[in-house]
């Protein structure tokens, strides 16, 4: 899907921005496999849950911006340890491009969750933790990932920049929320 995206929109996507956003994931997928051995899921979906719903809850008030690269590297930081760590990555990635344009938004986080997720696996599967028992639930949503990777050629012109803040903003406080009550 990621790569789908990423080629759709391949020239809005912010290549700075998601290089220095892949370094930092680079970094925090190691210090996800580190959480994943020293502290329990259930510390690790409070924290990261707190922390999704503070930084909604502080970009709904803030005015625009423009993420530099420590926000960036930052970003990158946080979504490669929640990612690794939780399977949940997005609300970072979503916050720190609240305020660019939609196909900005849409290229430069699908490229960056298909760069991420290729160093997690590798990761991952160097740590064993990766096993074939995890095949056959992704292979059983392949047919509906394609089906909303069709839809979203069809959909993608009926969101603007207005509606989509709103839609990040909340996709990212349900996230968060979601955690919580794990």
């Amino acid at each position: 899907m990621n790569a789908a995206i990423a080629w759709r929109e391949r020239k809005a996507i912010d290549f700075r921005g998601s290089s220095w956003i892949t370094l930092g994931r680079f970094v925090g997928t190691f210090g996800g496999v580190w959480i994943l051995f020293w502290l329990p899921l259930s510390q690790l979906n409070l924290l990261i849950g707190l922390s999704t719903i503070a930084a909604c809850l502080a970009t709904w008030i803030a005015p625009s911006f423009v993420p530099g690269r420590r926000a960036l590297i930052s970003t990158g930081l946080i979504t490669g340890i929640t990612e690794t760590a939780t399977g949940v990555g997005g609300p970072p990635l979503a916050l720190v491009y609240q305020h660019s344009p939609v196909a900005t938004l849409r290229g430069s986080v699908a490229l960056c969750f298909l760069v991420g997720e290729l160093i997690s696996l590798v990761v991952l599967a160097a740590g064993g933790h990766l096993h074939a028992k995890q095949i056959s639930p992704v292979l059983t949503l392949c047919f509906p990932l394609a089906l909303g990777v069709i839809a979203s050629y069809w959909a993608r012109h009926l969101i603007n920049e207005q509606r989509l803040r709103r839609f990040v903003l909340v996709f990212a406080f349900v996230s968060g929320s979601l955690l919580l009550v794990q």
